[in-house]
């Protein structure tokens, strides 16, 4: 029989989930239970995540979901994650201290301060990554200030997703895409940055080896059977973060952006080359290492769907379960231009000054159809904008955008945002991106295929393609 079932572990914020899928991108079996951060039991008013108990959720997911499917039929097993967040262990694999959370502010002083070791410029234009306090390196550099005997008594930092895939298989090893996040890369090497480590005080050693996406890391042990119910002698295979392996598994070749649309729309491209000067730190360009060598991926983002539902909740409250559908279909009787009414999110707020978002051109024959109209075409010029920094930041010039997420189902936004930004956008139904892209990687590292791409070529993605005009 075929092995030809990839096991994806995928710990998000919220949710911590357990997919079994086949070779066809079919979810054969899924389970999930809740997740969130807990107090740090050192510091109460900071944020850990307890991986112990995150472990337990996904032991208690994997083995539903073992029971739901042909054990028999596993080829491999992966885990992705966010990005940034990891922590300490010993020589002989114990956890020196909980994994800080991305959602923690302890850091915010410790990037406020990073001239003390790095030029915040010097920095981005090293790493290609913007700027945010739950950076790595800030977390790393919190430890060296506040609880130096955690690293001297460290022998390796280990990101979320080694830190499970430890669980899995007792081996201790990072991956590339999660290295990619962290802000101490030397990104065109894809590899960490001797300049960055050296000025702030951190042994390259201390983070280990990495490997390669679609690398056998190990398999499966005795232990991890009896917790996951997946078969002992299971090849595990590295993925990691969860960006890369949803713009892999949504399709997107080079030079080809994606737009993930939702409460925050993230406009990414898989590109040859990067910029990381001024002209990208002031867009807020962010850049990390694409799932396969020589690639990377370049993004930015900003709130969207966020302002929509602000516009529902406020003008269109009375209106019951098809809101958005009766939205729609009073903007699209709304002319372009909106009557001169006109939106500006709050995402312009830096750069003009402002300290919010603003309606303009109100009259009292105003109505709220050109309202929402004017939101989505503001947006739709926002993803414009995007579309030019990304070809200015990855020299290389756009054919055309897949798009998916919620927002990708409003077929007004969709005409306005390909007038917008000049070139057709790619509608692809697929929904589980990150979980398909991971379960490709498997899938080759297997021998089901030859290579991750020669496994996704054999996805049914039903695009529909939106024409500018």
């Amino acid at each position: 029989m075929q092995r030809d079932t990839a096991i994806v572990f995928d710990c998000g914020a919220t949710n911590v989930r357990v997919i079994a899928i086949d070779a066809a991108g079919i979810i054969l079996a899924s389970e999930a239970f809740p997740n969130s951060t807990r107090p740090d039991p050192f510091y109460p008013a900071y944020r850990i995540w307890d991986t112990g108990e995150i472990w337990e959720k996904m032991c208690l997911a994997s083995r539903k979901v073992i029971g739901m499917i042909k054990p028999e039929r596993i080829a491999g097993v992966t885990v992705t994650t966010f990005g940034v967040d990891g922590t300490f262990f010993s020589r002989d694999g114990r956890m020196l201290y909980p994994v800080i959370s991305w959602q923690c502010e302890r850091t915010k002083q410790i990037m406020s301060g990073i001239g003390k070791y790095i030029r915040q410029d010097e920095l981005y234009g090293e790493s290609g990554v913007l700027p945010f306090s739950f950076n790595t390196i800030y977390k790393l550099i919190w430890f060296k200030e506040n609880r130096p005997e955690i690293i001297s008594g460290s022998h390796m930092f280990l990101f979320m997703p080694s830190i499970f895939i430890r669980q899995l298989t007792g081996a201790l090893v990072n991956d590339t895409t999660m290295a990619g996040t962290s802000m101490m890369m030397n990104q065109r090497d894809r590899e960490f940055s001797e300049m960055i480590l050296g000025k702030a005080g951190i042994g390259r050693e201390l983070m280990g080896p990495l490997a390669e996406p679609g690398t056998i890391v190990g398999s499966v042990s005795r232990k991890a059977f009896e917790e996951t119910s997946i078969p002992a002698g299971t090849p595990v295979v590295a993925t990691g973060h969860d960006t890369q392996f949803a713009i892999f598994g949504s399709g997107a070749g080079k030079d080809e952006p994606i737009l993930s649309s939702g409460t925050w729309e993230v406009l990414m491209v898989r590109a040859g080359s990067f910029r990381a000067g001024p002209e990208q730190l002031d867009m807020g360009i962010t850049t990390e290492l694409d799932a396969r060598p020589g690639l990377f991926n370049i993004g930015t983002q900003w709130i969207a769907s966020g302002v929509i539902e602000w516009v529902r909740r406020n003008l269109y409250s009375d209106l019951g379960d098809d809101a958005f559908e009766l939205m729609i279909e009073g903007a699209e009787k709304v002319a372009a231009g909106c009557n001169g009414v006109k939106v500006i999110p709050k995402f312009y707020e830096e750069r003009e000054g402002r300290r919010g978002g603003q309606i303009l051109g109100l009259t009292m024959d105003s109505t709220r159809d050109e309202i929402f109209r004017a939101v989505l075409e503001s947006l739709s010029q926002r993803l414009a904008e995007g579309r030019i920094a990304l070809e200015n930041a990855g020299g290389f010039r756009a054919e055309s955008i897949l798009c998916v997420g919620g927002g990708s189902r409003n077929r007004l936004w969709n005409r306005l945002r390909a007038r917008s930004a000049g070139v057709p956008l790619r509608i692809i139904k697929q929904k589980e991106t990150t979980v398909l892209g991971a379960s490709l990687f498997v899938q080759a590292a297997c021998g089901n295929f030859r290579s991750p791409e020669e496994a996704r070529s054999e996805i049914d993605y039903n695009t529909e393609v939106i024409e500018p005009g």
